[in-house]
């Protein structure tokens, strides 16, 4: 019995993919709805290994989704509440159309709501899933509780996303879980350690919002994300309270949810409240934690599992000892300095913080406080100062946070230079980035040296090449050995008979390794590895090579870059101490 022939493009990548058009016509939504729906659920359009065959033949670049992606999406219930708001659209659109008002009351009155509680267990069936996948909700909720009412931003979202980070910031600082800090342009850098898991966000500048002239942004598509992430951001505030043994929801402020309402329009006022609600404790349950006396365990375990155990020890002493790092200090902070970063830093590490009165609320200590140990002064030069204190730039702060330890306030000084605001980010171990001189240093100061001489070198074109000269004149010494009498080996051997091995000690030789041959034979091996690429990986393999060089250019340039700004200081000093010299 002949088999009969399947039809072209039936299996295969063909079947496997679906293109968007398809998958809105399956799922008999809007564009708009299946955007939503595809946010809300995390179903993102896959990459083929061979586009062409997944277009059934179609050269042109589509948009395409894995077939079982979009049956996956039939059976989620909120296509049901999709298709009542379209319902309740058109229903709402005809009451207004006609002017019934009584039917466009009711309808407002019982308009459909989305759920998205079932979506966040389903993506996230434990705790610590959740935990892993906070960073992005974290850095757009903090940069949706800036904005003001826009148009495609609802103004309840935007108040939510305030109340949902303050939240979040004040578990926190009662779990003393903050690690690292950094001030980058984008903004202030926080990462901190719940459950085992590093989570780090990006806080925006404060700055005075300036609607784009275009629409480049697309606010519709980044609510969508934003209203699950607040779901999100609430079931994981609940879960952290929780086990701090917090009362939640916690009350932040003296101001009632009606006086709050008023002065919505006033963005200075809801910085002002956000700070003073960083400053105050919140309320603890009865139940005392148990999580500050833990200890680790020690078993009978092997050498090498014993120096792991004994390394994780010392991070336990050294982070035990960072969480009280600015305990029993007082800092004032002067009305020119970024509160909010600073009242979160310094209260995540036990200390005491406060500002004038008269300027914001929420102050708890006056300046003439004589237990006040740091002005924190982002200016030159102040008239009145007091002996008992410390006046001292905000960098000193975030340097000692990530040093571990509180550094020496001499550098850090009202008016001095400040030392350069090194990365917390950057793992030494890794390669292919750049690590600014000042880091390399905290590492290994033999590092420095020898990175400079490479520098040196390749300025001067002085590049010690791996094929050169010397391999030809090791090759020669390797092919003829001359006897001192003048005749070779070879001459010998033709002439004398064989004679018979006998047992001896010879004396031996030091065997000395040639630097370039060792070279030589490791990019021969290199290469042969390269070959044994397979064809369909090759692709992705030069990719891969192509970005790596580009990274190694890219730190170069960098390294080149940091050069000649320091050469350009080195001029400047020798002018300027040249012409103190003169006068």
């Amino acid at each position: 019995m002949v088999s009969k022939r399947k039809k072209k493009y039936t299996t295969g990548e063909a079947a496997q993919f679906m293109t968007r058009k398809a998958a809105l016509k399956k799922l008999q939504l809007s564009l708009n709805d299946f955007r939503k729906l595809c946010i809300v659920k995390g179903i993102y359009p896959r990459e083929p290994r061979n586009r062409k065959r997944a277009q059934k033949g179609n050269t042109g670049i589509k948009t395409l989704y894995h077939v079982k992606d979009i049956q996956f999406l039939l059976h989620e219930p909120i296509i049901w509440r999709l298709r009542d708001y379209k319902i309740f659209n058109k229903k709402v659109g005809r009451a207004r159309a006609v002017k019934d008002f009584e039917k466009l009351n009711r309808y407002l009155n019982n308009h459909p709501t989305l759920k998205l509680d079932h979506i966040v267990k389903e993506r996230y069936p434990t705790f610590i899933d959740a935990l892993r996948d906070l960073d992005d909700c974290l850095t757009l909720c903090f940069l949706f509780s800036t904005f003001p009412s826009l148009a495609h931003v609802p103004r309840d979202q935007s108040a939510l996303c305030r109340r949902l980070t303050l939240e979040f910031l004040h578990a926190v600082i009662e779990a003393k879980a903050l690690r690292k800090v950094f001030i980058s342009i984008k903004g202030y850098y926080f990462q901190a350690e719940i459950k085992g898991q590093n989570i780090t966000w990006i806080v925006p500048h404060n700055f005075s919002f300036t609607p784009q002239s275009k629409a480049d942004v697309d606010f519709k598509i980044m609510s969508t994300f934003v209203e699950f992430y607040t779901v999100m951001l609430g079931f994981v505030n609940f879960r952290i309270y929780n086990s701090l043994n917090l009362f939640y929801p916690p009350s932040f402020s003296a101001l009632s949810q009606a006086d709050s309402e008023k002065l919505l329009v006033d963005e200075d006022v809801f910085i002002a409240e956000r700070v003073a609600a960083l400053n105050l404790p919140l309320s603890k349950s009865s139940n005392e934690s148990i999580e500050d006396n833990l200890e680790i365990d020690s078993f009978d375990i092997s050498e090498g599992d014993a120096e792991k155990l004994e390394e994780a020890k010392r991070e336990s002493e050294k982070i035990k000892q960072l969480k009280t790092l600015f305990k029993g200090m007082k800092f004032f902070l002067n009305r020119e300095v970024p509160r909010e970063p600073l009242v979160f830093i310094i209260r995540c590490f036990g200390g005491e913080v406060s500002w004038d009165k008269t300027l914001f609320v929420g102050s708890t200590f006056d300046e003439n406080d004589e237990s006040i140990t740091h002005h924190i002064v982002d200016r030159p030069s102040m008239e009145k100062q007091f002996i008992s204190r410390y006046y001292i730039q905000p960098q000193w702060v975030f340097d000692s946070v990530n040093a571990r330890e509180l550094l020496p306030v001499n550098k850090y000084f009202m008016g001095e230079t400040l030392p350069p605001h090194l990365s917390p980010f950057i793992d030494k171990d890794r390669d292919q980035q750049y690590i600014p001189p000042e880091a390399r240093a905290l590492y290994d100061e033999s590092e420095l040296e020898q990175q400079h001489k490479r520098d040196e070198l390749i300025e001067d074109g002085k590049v010690v090449e791996d094929d050169g000269e010397e391999s030809d004149g090791g090759n020669q010494e390797e092919k003829s050995t001359v006897d001192p009498d003048g005749e070779s080996d070879q001459e010998e051997n033709i002439e004398s008979p064989p004679k018979k091995s006998k047992m001896s000690v010879s004396i031996g030789e030091v065997y000395k390794e040639v630097p370039w041959e060792k070279n030589r034979q490791e990019r021969q091996e290199y290469r042969l590895r390269e070959k044994m690429v397979k064809k369909k990986h090759k692709k992705l393999y030069n990719s891969m090579m192509q970005g790596k060089k580009d990274r190694a250019k890219e730190i170069w340039l960098l390294r080149k870059k940091r050069r000649l700004h320091d050469e350009k200081k080195v001029v400047e000093k020798k002018k300027k101490f040249k012409g103190a010299a003169g006068e």
